[in-house]
């Protein structure tokens, strides 16, 4: 090795840091952070504001707790994706390009539904309450299909992390905007003379305003693919006619599934996309019920979380941004993994100390810091598995779904093997349950996942 060798290698390292920081000001990157806002805005409009809402109002604890099944749509939004990966929206589609296009439609979409719901007193039409909640969770639903099919087009896979750390952090923005902005508007109305219904009203009227943010981002973005990989011929087009859109949603959909799964290894990759974040999920169900049987205020937890868990996630976003642009997928993914595993065991250690705040706070933020990393980093993975731009809106939403899987099925005992051999043990079981996700990782890396491949078809991670 030459002394000119020895003397580049740290400059070397320095120029490949200061590139994975810089890839967060690229233009198509701030897209997706205003993106990110617009998708976590309506989110809370549906669940827990609409929930503050009819608790305000006077409505039954039974009947509020029904209404959380209104957010179905956002698991099972995989069912229609294939329409919008198959089909245009007429003028828009022309005007804008497909996923503009679809875009839009879903945001006015969004803004008339907020609007409805907000006029409804859930006190006299509890099922119009009901339909106009739906409206709001499938038109939001929507956009999310349409964002996440946009961003994994328009970033390059060495950006995708980038571009999740800011969505990550914008859509926590937006829903703090839709839950405590909606609680804050309310009050001041009502301090000036607006009844609570009117005023509870006006808040989602300006909720649904917020949603012009999305739409005047959709107009100053440039439709991804310019360079002919989204624009070409639908695959449903290619082999149905043109004139049945039945059919043409039914065979984008069949090949949007059949490509993936004709791909090596893809059982265990989606496996794999299943287990990854369980660790996370089997503790995260229970993070509040034991927060508060151990001796914490509501309002102590609350605070915490809203203060020290809202930096600490948006930090640790950031860190999993840079660590997924500056080093392979491969390990990138391990060490978000070992860290995820690590932060249950915080948990044990604050079981054994009791409730102490300064000790809640550093575990709020170990597990916060550590979960955005993993988020992003996890997401930036399996958004460059959709590979084919026919019908990237399908794939995702199918993979997102299979990644809630951890969280809505494969937890749901946490409660009963808490209550059965208590906290300390319980989170160290969870710390465990990291493994098996983590045992897969390691051997799609010896079969050559996270290799650069040309082949069509083919997932370039690293």
């Amino acid at each position: 090795m030459t002394t000119g060798e020895l003397t580049e290698a740290p400059l070397g390292r320095r120029e490949r840091f200061a590139a994975a920081l810089k890839v967060f000001l690229q233009p198509r990157v701030l897209i997706v952070l205003f993106l990110g806002f617009a998708s976590g805005l309506p989110l809370a409009l549906s669940g827990s504001t609409l929930a503050l809402r009819m608790a305000d109002q006077g409505v039954d604890l039974g009947t509020i707790g029904l209404f959380s099944l209104v957010g179905i749509p956002y698991t099972i939004k995989f069912l229609w994706a294939p329409i919008v990966d198959a089909t245009n929206v007429p003028v828009l589609t022309r005007l804008l390009g497909r996923r503009r296009g679809w875009l839009i439609l879903s945001q006015l979409l969004l803004i008339a539904a907020v609007v409805y719901l907000g006029s409804l007193d859930p006190t006299i039409m509890p099922w119009a309450v009901a339909f106009g909640a739906l409206l709001v969770a499938i038109a939001s639903a929507t956009q999310d299909i349409v964002i996440d099919a946009f961003r994994v087009e328009s970033l390059p896979d060495e950006e995708q992390a980038a571009g999740m750390a800011w969505f990550v952090s914008a859509y926590r923005v937006g829903m703090l905007v839709s839950t405590a902005g909606a609680a804050l508007a309310v009050s001041y109305l009502q301090a000036n003379g607006f009844e609570l219904g009117a005023a509870w009203g006006w808040a989602y009227a300006a909720m649904a305003g917020f949603v012009l943010v999305g739409m005047i981002t959709t107009l100053l973005a440039t439709e991804p693919g310019r360079d002919g990989r989204t624009d070409q011929t639908h695959l449903g087009e290619e082999h149905a006619p043109k004139q049945n859109p039945v059919m043409r949603v039914a065979v984008t959909a069949y090949a949007a599934f059949h490509e993936f799964l004709t791909r090596r290894d893809a059982i265990a990759i989606l496996i794999f996309v299943v287990l990854y974040k369980f660790c996370d999920a089997f503790a995260g169900v229970m993070t509040a019920p034991f927060v508060l049987d151990i001796g914490f205020s509501k309002a102590a937890y609350a605070g915490i979380v809203k203060g020290v868990g809202f930096g600490a996630v948006l930090v640790g976003g950031f860190v999993g941004g840079a660590m997924a642009r500056a080093m392979p997928m491969y390990t990138a993914l391990m060490i978000a993994g070992v860290l995820q595993m690590a932060s249950n065991l915080v948990f044990s250690w604050q079981a054994l100390i009791g409730p102490e705040l300064w000790a809640l706070s550093v575990t709020i933020a170990v597990e916060n810091f550590t979960g955005g990393i993993g988020t992003v980093i996890f997401v930036a993975y399996i958004s460059s598995l959709c590979t084919d731009a026919r019908h990237t809106a399908t794939q995702y939403a199918l993979l997102a779904a299979l990644a809630a899987v951890g969280r809505t099925v494969l937890a749901a005992t946490a409660g009963y093997a808490a209550e059965a051999i208590g906290w300390v043990s319980f989170f160290a079981i969870t710390a465990v349950a990291a493994l098996p996700g983590l045992a897969l990782l390691w051997w799609l890396g010896t079969r050559g996942h996270f290799k650069p491949k040309s082949e069509p078809g083919e997932v370039a991670t690293a």
